[in-house]
């Protein structure tokens, strides 16, 4: 089977069920596992290096409004991967190309690939599509063997901060300007042992105002900024800790734990975890205030 994998959670899903080595072509985020970097790309992004958050959320505004997609489909490269199987999603216009513009490609090119979407919005629905890749690579058994594997460690984690007191969270998924978590995030922060102070499992991320995010009311803040590693989240959540003055910020790599629905979901839960009851074990996360 050849495979091509449009988005990097579903590229992390299917080296994690074993079916790398049919991956034939992956997008530009697609970073995880290292050896996803030898294949060959096939989307890009139209938005230019190096703007800021407020740039960065300025032009995806614009580009929507006017309807352009946010990333490039080579089709050239899609023809002469000849694929079998394309996995993209159809969850958020920002973080992967529209698979309508998948489909007219394919189309387009007479190409005969199978299309496999996926749509998590809870960490249910994420390991949910684990087995469905599982089950379009034949490699059922593989992915069941994953997905106990990460319902274990979610429900070590549960067992552990069960009975503790519950800290008031906030978590920031952008921060110029400020976005309330949604999907999967208020769950991570529950299975972790602390209460959301803003967003809900289950919905989109939502556009706050700085007043309603202070007064939330958080114990701690979690900066976790879509497209980010921690090494970029720690400066913008330098840059945020003004606002918060009498409470913990943290950094985390949003990218690798928060943001890509995939099997390092549970990394960030675990990370959540040692934040909030720590047992002074090495996380990536990074608090800023000292």
């Amino acid at each position: 089977m050849r495979i091509v994998s449009l988005i990097p959670s579903a590229t992390e899903i299917l080296f994690a069920v074993g079916a790398g080595d049919d991956v034939v072509g992956v997008t530009f985020e697609c970073d995880f596992p290292a050896q996803a970097r030898e294949r060959r790309v096939v989307s890009t992004s139209a938005m230019p290096e190096g703007l800021t958050p407020q740039e960065i959320d300025d032009f995806v505004g614009a580009a929507m409004a006017a309807g352009e997609d946010l990333y490039r489909l080579d089709a050239g490269a899609l023809a002469e991967l000849d694929a079998d199987l394309v996995v993209t999603q159809d969850l958020c216009a920002v973080c992967a190309i529209d698979v309508s513009t998948v489909d007219e490609a394919l189309t387009h090119l007479g190409c005969r690939a199978e299309v496999v979407t996926t749509d998590p919005h809870t960490l249910d629905d994420v390991l949910a599509s684990i087995l469905e890749v599982g089950r379009r690579t034949d490699r059922e058994a593989e992915a069941a063997a994953v997905v106990a594997s990460l319902e274990e460690r979610l429900t070590a984690v549960e067992a552990r901060v069960a009975g503790h007191p519950r800290p008031r969270v906030l978590v920031l998924e952008w921060t110029d300007p400020p976005f309330a978590p949604g999907h999967w995030i208020p769950e991570m922060v529950t299975r972790a042992g602390g209460e959301p102070t803003l967003g809900v499992a289950g919905t989109r991320s939502s556009r706050i105002t700085w007043d309603e995010a202070v007064g939330s009311d958080p114990d701690l803040v979690v900066c976790a900024p879509c497209g980010f590693d921690l090494d970029g989240s720690t400066p913008l959540a330098e840059a945020v800790r003004h606002r918060f003055p009498d409470v913990p910020v943290w950094a985390v790599d949003a990218d690798g734990h928060f943001a890509r629905p995939g099997p390092r979901l549970v990394d960030g839960v675990e990370v959540l975890a040692e934040i909030l009851h720590p047992r002074g074990l090495s996380i990536a996360a990074r608090r800023v205030d000292g």
